[in-house]
């Protein structure tokens, strides 16, 4: 069974990917099950509604558009392909209540929880990281994600849980020294019944591990953890399905015997 677990499209603020080229391009691709979870962050991006939000504000997903869209989909394309409902939530501390009525609001299949900005400071842009040593944006990192799990439940997976990575310039920091806290985290969600996603994003950026990686994946299977999505984090048709196949070996390899998609918020394994 071919899925792909986190696809984003025009309703992200970072894409101009037609939702329904998307399904078309899925279905091309021989992709069985898809779940679109385009992006959501309060705190740097602004709801269409809001009020109080500047003229050129960043906007999160425009909700009334998007889950009427993915109804008709449904409908549409419901013969050849599955289409489930997701949103990719960037939560930070101080956004945790408006992503409580967000989530109480929509019907949704399926939750990816980010860290993609700390006090509203980006990794991208290096500000999260500027004035810190490595060993503390890298701390700081996992015990805010710590931090965020223990005060919001409703998500699925942890999604590419290891993101700092991906901007860190001076390298990739030693797993030996955050496995406490990796071990914290992976405790909890075990505990909490939640998963983490292999992000294939990890080849498209040309990185030296999987995203999370291979010691991560290994860690949460040691700890018990058997919840397992794959998501490409594709934002144009070329990264669609990208290297899903490839991870589905690998994780079996390292002792893993399912992957799982959602309906309801609901976990369903799949043999690997």
């Amino acid at each position: 069974m071919k899925t792909d677990y986190h696809l984003h499209t025009a309703y992200s603020d970072d894409s101009i990917y037609p939702l329904e080229d998307l399904v078309k391009d899925a279905i091309q691709l021989g992709l069985k099950e898809i779940c679109v979870t385009d992006h959501v962050d309060y705190g740097v991006k602004y709801d269409r509604d809001d009020p109080n939000r500047p003229k050129d504000a960043v906007l999160n997903v425009d909700y009334p558009a998007y889950f009427d869209e993915l109804e008709k989909l449904q409908q549409v394309y419901g013969s050849q392909i599955t289409i489930k409902k997701g949103l990719e939530f960037g939560v930070q501390l101080h956004t945790v209540d408006v992503f409580e009525r967000l989530f109480e609001t929509y019907p949704l299949d399926f939750v990816l929880l980010s860290i993609h900005q700390i006090g509203d400071l980006e990794f991208w842009t290096q500000d999260f990281q500027k004035g810190r040593s490595q060993k503390e944006y890298n701390e700081h990192y996992y015990s805010y994600l710590y931090d965020v799990i223990s005060r919001f439940p409703h998500y699925s997976v942890l999604s590419h849980l290891d993101l700092i990575v991906r901007y860190d310039k001076q390298g990739r920091y030693p797993f030996e020294q955050v496995k406490p806290l990796l071990e914290k985290i992976l405790k909890k969600a075990i505990a909490d019944g939640k998963g983490i996603e292999v992000n294939t994003s990890s080849f498209q950026y040309g990185l030296d591990d999987l995203t999370p990686s291979r010691d991560i994946l290994r860690l949460y299977h040691e700890l018990g953890g058997t919840i397992v999505t794959i998501g490409s984090d594709a934002h144009t048709k070329q990264y669609v399905g990208n290297r899903i196949e490839d991870v589905k070996r690998e994780l079996k390899e390292m002792g893993f015997t399912h992957f799982h998609t959602f309906e309801a918020m609901k976990p369903i394994a799949h043999e690997l």
